[in-house]
């Protein structure tokens, strides 16, 4: 058997004729979800076997499975190929692809497309859960808001600088020359920073912010150093956010360049995609695509996504 791991995917086109057949795209799943062995999703440990259709029965709960059992593909009525060809490419557009140019680029409608897109958001989230160590930037973002397009009578007030009564707050942190983790929050003020920091920072961790006075109850916690951006400081040796700044000029550029206007009840999931394709920046194509299967290990429906977001 071929090692799953090591596609040749380098184009769209690649992976179409890597997978010309519905069997194709299970075979590879099974090889990269079993290893050549197939497990239950009922009973882990059970002895599994496999039945003249196809399907495969756990010993221990007499149940039958497939490889897409569990999965965000279980009970799809969409083929596996243009779930693969949408994976390809949501995983691998720097920039993101919108549910109208997916609905073209498999031939689903755009309402079909949204829908796959929000499942494989969903499965994107694990990599947003990083433990992050030594040196660890820190910074938020303010995003949407509409006041620059309101009539002055309509205009949100006092929504200017770090005020986000009309944005929705994200705040981001990078391991330098390691990963990142992104959330949206209600706000951003001191408490809110520090629960978010000590979740995912250990506490040896040395943190590099702004000015921001909402970081000094976290400067008891941990070693920090600030620049002071007011004093249009940047860069002072090691002590800079240039690279969560970074991050956030390529987020806002998906944003505005492929999404346009966000809904605030489904930002999260659009901050998960950007923080997915960030943290796997440095492999192949072909790799991020596999990864991204080992992750969509979760059923995820309808229902689900629009009660997530409620």
């Amino acid at each position: 058997m071929k090692d799953p791991f090591k596609l040749n995917a380098k184009s769209i086109m690649a992976l179409y004729e890597l997978f010309p057949t519905e069997e194709a795209c299970i075979k590879h799943l099974e090889a990269i979800n079993w290893h050549g062995k197939p497990v239950s999703p009922f009973d882990k440990i059970s002895k599994v076997y496999k039945l003249k259709s196809g399907k495969y029965r756990c010993k221990n709960t007499g149940k039958n499975f497939t490889v897409r059992t569990g999965t965000m593909f279980e009970k799809t009525k969409i083929s596996l190929r243009k779930w693969f060809i949408a994976i390809w490419l949501v995983t691998n557009h720097k920039t993101g692809l919108s549910s109208y140019q997916l609905a073209s680029d498999i031939e689903v409608t755009q309402k079909t497309a949204w829908y796959m897109l929000h499942k494989i958001r969903h499965a994107m989230r694990l990599a947003n859960e990083n433990f992050l160590e030594e040196a660890v930037e820190i910074d938020e973002t303010l995003v949407g808001g509409r006041n620059g397009n309101r009539h002055w009578d309509k205009k949100v007030p006092h929504s200017q600088g770090r005020s986000h009564k009309d944005k929705a707050p994200v705040v981001g942190m990078i391991q330098r020359e390691n990963l990142m983790n992104a959330r949206v929050t209600p706000d951003t003020k001191a408490n809110t920073l520090s629960a978010f920091i000590r979740e995912f920072v250990h506490p040896n961790a040395i943190i590099y912010t702004d000015e921001n006075d909402a970081y000094n109850q976290i400067g008891k916690s941990y070693e920090r150093y600030y620049v002071d951006h007011s004093k249009k400081l940047y860069s002072y040796d090691s002590i800079t956010t240039n690279r969560i700044e970074g991050a956030w000029t390529h987020f806002k550029r998906m944003v505005k360049g492929t999404y346009r206007t966000l809904l605030k009840k489904y930002l999260q999931k659009y901050v998960d995609e950007f923080v997915y394709r960030y943290n796997l920046r440095d492999i192949s194509n072909s790799d991020r695509f596999n990864c991204f299967l080992c992750c969509a290990d979760t059923r995820y429906t309808y229902k689900q996504i629009r009660k997530s977001a409620a």
